[in-house]
């Protein structure tokens, strides 16, 4: 776990707990490794149970503790149920990260119900869900972390993405409202706003497209994982005690 982190920012999470989701690949799966190797225990939660055995062998396999927990994020009853369950097994909910999300693009004129629907459902209401779970055991305790993950779509849109960009334009609203409700609790709220990461589902761009996309970069390059992870790490320090309702924008100066 700690060749992960060599170079990068380092902090101690032992005795906290952390949930993530959409924690079997991408950026949720390194967001969960990130976590376990600075010793915080992580619930790592996906629908696709062998894609999270795969991210809880990789922590386990490095010294770190973790448990698969599958679950629709868009199941109000089965995430009141996954919390519930993460409390009842290690007494703590201190760091969540609302990672899970899709991609259903396709320009405005053309965009199916389905494809509105579901990108909603998964992106906002999946963050939404697990947001107010979360905060009912946080304010109790005094004292969180809740960690959305947005993306520049939301601040800036991008064309095939009305669904996607409505999404994510709503998770930044909603981590600005509900830090306030919850910052006299001793609660932070905060989000990371992707630009494009070298992930599966940019790969899926082409390099005739990705190579345009590097030159709208001011850094020339696509961002990486680890560089989302070390953003959501660094919300769970207590380094970022006295910041919530923020937004940190990794996308290479994409947004400047």
């Amino acid at each position: 776990m700690a060749e992960e982190n060599k170079n990068r920012i380092s902090t101690d999470l032992g005795g906290q707990v952390a949930l993530v989701t959409g924690a079997g690949r991408g950026l949720g799966q390194t967001i969960a490794v990130t976590l376990a190797g600075a010793g915080a225990k992580v619930a790592c939660v996906d629908v696709n149970a062998e894609a999270l055995d795969e991210t809880v062998a990789l922590i386990e396999g490095a010294g770190g503790t973790a448990v698969s927990i599958t679950g629709d994020v868009t199941d109000s009853t089965r995430v009141a149920e996954v919390v519930a369950e993460v409390v009842a097994k290690w007494d703590a909910l201190d760091v969540v990260v609302n990672n899970a999300g899709i991609t259903r693009d396709g320009l405005i004129v053309r965009m199916k119900d389905d494809q509105w629907d579901s990108v909603i459902a998964i992106n906002l209401r999946g963050t939404f869900l697990f947001t107010r779970a979360a905060a009912k055991i946080m304010m109790k305790r005094r004292r969180g972390r809740i960690i959305n993950i947005a993306s520049v779509s939301g601040l800036m849109g991008n064309p095939g993405q009305a669904n996607y960009s409505a999404s994510k334009a709503g998770v930044i609203g909603l981590t600005r409202t509900v830090a306030r409700e919850l910052a006299g609790r001793g609660v932070t709220v905060n989000a990371v706003a992707p630009g494009f990461i070298a992930t599966e589902m940019t790969a899926k761009l082409g390099e005739e497209i990705l190579a345009e996309v590097r030159k709208q970069i001011p850094l020339s390059r696509l961002g990486e994982p680890q560089d989302v992870a070390d953003a959501v790490l660094f919300f769970a320090s207590e380094s970022a005690g006295f910041i919530t309702g923020h937004v940190l924008t990794v996308d290479g100066g994409l947004t400047v």
